[in-house]
């Protein structure tokens, strides 16, 4: 078993290309590099881990504040902003005038109302029933974003219906436009599994059995089911009695995968034996007859120990980030599980075109992760499976680093990588910052546009593109 131990009190997750920054602005962007595609139209968000104040204890990159940077593009304009998630916990905070709250490196009180951690909101965005929601990796409140200006404008409680929280990356179904969602805690109930409806409904939730707590960063859903995971790294269940709180990967511990119906419940719940390891984020699954395929970056040891200390692999603290891409194919006859490796790379922080979810699809873009200590992206790979996982890949100039790419479908398109992809990249040694715009069908190449951002975008964690259809939907509280 491998446990996490770091002592490190000042992370490298607090400078260079990580350095919070504190200035909130809006400002025009100019053209350095093409031309802005006049069939992309809507506001590209991302969210990321920004500390208002200097960390109480030991830092973890996943314990700072919420902030967005998100940029408004139409009309020939590119507008960018950036501003804080508005918390309770920000709030509390900025009343003292210090961070009151220690992260998840430092044990924690597991007494505290509304947990042991400060809800941050600062790691995924998904748009909804109308709403930009900026959502938490442990599982908290759902924050509503409004845009352009990225006001926060409050908590999403579904009508009072909403008893738990609401994890990072939940899944819309773009048929339906059901939004599939999660909780997991490490206090009973586990895991709790939903859907809220179309039109923001809270529509089912269900408590799944499992034996302790887990870490469930992601799930995927096809046209009729819904895949939980029950991975191989966990909370350590011999701490926990002791009272304490810690990480543990337990490789003689096979990785289940829970396939349930959309609307089941733990009663309906198959699961699968796979391999020991860990997964951040997964990719797509759909239905091949009576198969579920499931794509996404697997990690076969996520902590780093002597035996891997030298690897050219970022690491946050103690966890490791060596992913490669992988395939998982569930038998729902026989309750077999076959699994191979697509690709030896290591990327990680997947995206795909979002219409296709739940669908067969062809194509994802992952982020190319650099050979060093702290996770950073030389560039993007597209990969297509329909010709064996062929990869084009397009690689940022030297010193520069860039974030999660989303895919932004053109104006009026409907093939699966008819758009764009578009991220933040910035030079690590003078902070200078640029929107990247690529051609999804040709990332290798050029940059479509490139635009100067006016204050420096420190990296950060997922995005989200609202394209003009749904920013015309949007509603308030």
């Amino acid at each position: 078993m491998s446990t996490l131990t770091s002592r490190d009190v000042r992370s490298p997750y607090l400078s260079g290309s990580y350095e919070p920054v504190q200035t909130e602005i809006t400002a025009d962007l100019d053209v350095v590099a093409g031309a802005l595609p006049d069939d992309l139209v809507g506001c590209f968000v991302r969210n990321s881990s920004n500390p208002r104040f200097e960390p109480e204890g030991r830092y973890h990159w996943f314990d700072g504040d919420g902030m967005l940077h998100g940029v408004h593009l139409g009309n020939g304009m590119a507008t960018y902003r950036n501003a804080y998630v508005r918390t309770a916990g920000l709030a509390a905070d900025e009343a003292a005038g210090r961070c009151l709250t220690t992260g998840i490196l430092e044990q924690p009180d597991l007494t505290r109302p509304g947990g042991p951690w400060k809800d941050t909101a600062n790691t995924d965005l998904v748009f909804h029933a109308g709403q930009l929601l900026a959502v938490w990796w442990l599982g908290g409140d759902p924050h509503v974003i409004r845009l352009p200006d990225l006001e926060t404008l409050g908590i999403q409680t579904y009508g009072g219906k909403r008893t738990v929280g609401l994890s990072a990356h939940p899944k819309v179904d773009p048929v339906t436009g059901e939004m599939i969602w999660f909780d997991y805690s490490p206090l009973p109930p586990y895991l709790t599994y939903g859907v809220i409806s179309a039109d923001g409904e809270l529509a089912h939730q269900a408590d799944i059995t499992l034996d302790g707590p887990r870490l469930q960063h992601d799930i995927a859903i096809t046209e009729r089911y819904s895949v939980l995971m029950d991975m191989s790294m966990m909370w350590d269940p011999e701490a926990l009695a002791a009272g304490r709180v810690r990480l543990g990967f337990f490789p003689d511990k096979p990785t289940r995968f829970g396939i349930i119906p959309r609307f089941g419940t733990d009663a309906d719940v198959a699961w699968f034996d796979a391999s020991a390891m860990f997964m951040y984020h997964t990719v797509n699954a759909w239905e091949e007859g009576d198969e579920i395929v499931l794509v996404g970056c697997r990690i076969d040891q996520p902590f780093a120990d002597a035996t891997n200390a030298e690897d050219p692999v970022p690491t946050i603290a103690s966890l490791r980030l060596a992913p490669n891409f992988w395939e998982w194919r569930f038998d729902l006859r026989t309750g077999t599980t076959r699994e191979r490796p697509l690709d030896d790379t290591m990327t990680e922080f997947p995206r795909m075109d979002n219409r296709q979810l739940g669908r067969p699809s062809r194509y994802s873009y992952h982020q190319v992760c650099a050979p060093q200590p702290t996770l950073q992206f030389t560039g993007v790979t597209k990969y297509d499976y329909a010709d064996g996982c062929a990869a084009q890949t397009h690689r940022y100039p030297d010193g520069w680093f860039g974030g999660e790419t989303v895919f932004a479908p053109r104006s009026g398109s409907a093939a699966e990588d008819d758009g764009y992809l578009v991220t933040f990249v910035a030079e690590e040694a003078s902070g200078a910052s640029e929107l990247y715009i690529l051609d999804a069908q040709r990332p290798a190449d050029e940059p479509v546009c490139r635009l100067a951002v006016p204050q420096r975008v420190p990296t950060g964690y997922h995005t989200w593109w609202v394209d003009e259809a749904d920013l015309a939907t949007q509603r308030g509280l």
